[in-house]
Parts: structure tokens; C-alpha cells; sequence
């Protein structure tokens, strides 16, 4: 859909990434560390002063004490985490239960380990976790549940009564936890973050995956973390160190310094909401019914007072015929269910967000 948009020239309500600057103080610490020769291989779990701020930053938001030696590692992107995190536990024939919609690396990560997804759809339109039947597809080898708060693509969010059921569903087995919160500080309406570091009986099986470029505003940097405990993040460092073995150092030295600032971060959900806010308010204006989202960067739409079209071919056309691009909700199940839904990126300047209602006015 991005390059639909590109050759279509349409304002890119689709892909996730936003279009406004980031923080021109992490640009010159970036600079600062780069003349500062911070240029060769860093340490293959990471640049340790890194690891040591997001350790500070885990216990000030969580009160989670983790060793940043032998805990953190630091990764090419939230979606490497996720990726490495499976290869290290998952055997040929194991099972893991995905939520769909789920975020689109999911399956062929399970897939690519010789393992099979066991897909269980969200309760629309709140895309909310059916419980009872995760309980019914647990078996003897399940191996990991994969879940993702904030969600993408829906906006949607764990609460404490989900955390109490995944508890009682896991307790007594050997099933691990990948929670995937690359969003975690792009949650509205201050919703507390349930981050499986909360709960150390989680943690203790589970695999914690985060991005700085979610939290950032620099999706192209590719940079993010893992949390494990140290056995877990032993075996996760035997996937990384013959893999990409390092990342990219003067924009770690650079982190480093920033995570100092707290407001960055602290800050961020209500700066995200305001998008959010505004643009679904915009929305009322056209024949869209908008979802609601507790957090990420994606809001979710039905069109049933547009088009009987299947999401896809409105997507399409949406792109082609009126300039704005978006993603069809579909994409993120495996078998293509059709709710006749369309996810948009709001995390946009003002002016994009302006031009793209204005033409979907006129859908």
C-alpha cells in the first residue's frame, strides 16, 4: 500500500511511520557520538550504558528490578526481538497461539521454526482475548502464546482481567510468553501499560519485546530490546550473536544519554492521543464508523455506509480514486477474514491528517 500511495501520490494513512521530525536533541547526541568515534562493534548484547538506562527505566515505570547484564539485549528492531525470541524455544511440530488480526511477522516467524500457529480471533468489534478458547487450544505442545498490547492493528488493549486469565491458563505448564509492546508508551486515556514486567511470575517465562523507533519517532533507525530472564536471554543471544550479532552503535551511545530524559517518553502518550483525538473527530465528518483505540498508532474504521466492497479492492480504490492510503484489516488474518474494515496510521502532522479527511469526505 505504500508504494500504492507513493506512485498515486496519496497522503499514506497506511503504513505505520510518521511523517513529522523527531527529536533534533537525539539527532545531535547521535552526531555528538559518531565524532566522538563510537563507530566500531559494540558489545553483542549491547552498548551496557544503554542497557543500564533501560534497566532504570523498567524499575521507574514497573517496579521491576532486571540485571542489564545478563536480562537486556539490545536488537535491530522490535520485530527482530519478536523473531529471535521464537527461533530460541521453538522445535519442529511445537505450537504457538496467535491473536488474529495479528501483526504480519507472527506467522512466518512460527512457520520458519518448523512450528504451527494456532490462530484465534479477537471478539469483534473490541477485538477483544477469548479466553475460553485459548483454554481450549492449549495441549500438550503448545509451546508459547504470543501476545501484543497495545495491539496492532486494532488499538485495542490488555486490562488486568487479562492478565489474571493468562495466569491461570499458563500456570503448572512449561508455556513461554512473547509479548510484543512496542507501543508500550503509546497508551491513551491513561490506561496503565499490563507489561508482563509487571508480574515477575510472567516475566520469569517470558520473552519482553520492545522499539525505540515506536518510541522515538525514528521507525528507521530499526532499533529495540529484549527482556528476558537470563536463562531465556542465553538461549535468545545464541539466535542474535550468529545472526546480526550487533547493532548499530552511535545511535545506542546516543540513547543511552537521552532515556536520562524521562519527560521524552512520559510524555509521549498524551502528544499521540491529541493525534488521535483529532483525526477521529475529523473522521465524524465522513461515512467512516470509527473504532475506538486505546493506544498504538493505528485506529480502525468500517465503511458498511460506503461500499459492500471487500476491504481490499476499497483500499485499492480508496488509494487510486480519492488519494489516501490505508491498510485492509484483512491482511493481518492468514485465511483473509473480511470485516469489512480499514486501519489508518494517525500518527501524521496536522496537514496530513487534514488533506486525508477532506478527500475521504468525498468517498
Amino acid at each position: 500500500m505504500s508504494g500504492l500511495a507513493t506512485e498515486h501520490k496519496a497522503v499514506n494513512l497506511g503504513q505505520g511511520f510518521p511523517d513529522f521530525p523527531m527529536s533534533p536533541d537525539l539527532i545531535s547526541l547521535v552526531n555528538d557520538a559518531m565524532r566522538n568515534n563510537f563507530n566500531q562493534y559494540p558489545p553483542m548484547p549491547g552498548w551496557l550504558p544503554l542497557r543500564e538506562s533501560i534497566a532504570e527505566k523498567i524499575e521507574l515505570l514497573y517496579e521491576a528490578k532486571v540485571n542489564p547484564d545478563t536480562e537486556i539485549t539490545i536488537t535491530p528492531g522490535g520485530t527482530y526481538a519478536i523473531y529471535s525470541s521464537l527461533t530460541a524455544i521453538l522445535n519442529p511440530g511445537d505450537e504457538v497461539i496467535v491473536f488474529e488480526p495479528a501483526y504480519d511477522s507472527y506467522i512466518p516467524n512460527v512457520e520458519i521454526n518448523g512450528a504451527k500457529a494456532i490462530t484465534i480471533d479477537l471478539v469483534f468489534p473490541e477485538y477483544k482475548i477469548d479466553w475460553v478458547a485459548v483454554k481450549n487450544a492449549v495441549n500438550p505442545r503448545t509451546k508459547a502464546i504470543l501476545i501484543n498490547s497495545p495491539h496492532n492493528p486494532t488499538g485495542s488493549v490488555i486490562g488486568p482481567d487479562d492478565i489474571s486469565h493468562l495466569r491461570s491458563i499458563v500456570e503448572g505448564t512449561n508455556i513461554f510468553i512473547v509479548s510484543d509492546e512496542v507501543y508500550e508508551h503509546l497508551i491513551f486515556d491513561q490506561i496503565p501499560h499490563q507489561s508482563i514486567l509487571r508480574y515477575p511470575d510472567l516475566l520469569e517465562r517470558s520473552f519482553v519485546c520492545f522499539s525505540f523507533g515506536k518510541t522515538y519517532n525514528c521507525t528507521g533507525w530499526k532499533l529495540g530490546y529484549c527482556v528476558a530472564p537470563a536463562p531465556l536471554t542465553k538461549e535468545f543471544r545464541k539466535v542474535h550473536q550468529f545472526n546480526a550479532f550487533s547493532c548499530f552503535t552511535p545511535t545506542q551511545v546516543a540513547l543511552a544519554e537521552f532515556l536520562k530524559n524521562k519527560d521524552e517518553y512520559l510524555n509521549l502518550a498524551a502528544f499521540m492521543q491529541k493525534k488521535k483525538d483529532y483525526f477521529r473527530e475529523l473522521m465524524q465528518q465522513t461515512r467512516f464508523t470509527m473504532h475506538q483505540s486505546y493506544g498504538s498508532y493505528f485506529i480502525c474504521g468500517s465503511y458498511e455506509r460506503i461500499s459492500d466492497e471487500s476491504d481490499k479492492d476499497l483500499a485499492i480504490r480508496i488509494t487510486k480514486e480519492f488519494g489516501v492510503a490505508s491498510i485492509p484489516v484483512s491482511a493481518f488474518y492468514h485465511n483473509g477474514k473480511d470485516d469489512k474494515v480499514l486501519r489508518f496510521c494517525f500518527s501524521k502532522k496536522k496537514e496530513s491528517l487534514d488533506m486525508a479527511v477532506e478527500r475521504l469526505m468525498r468517498v
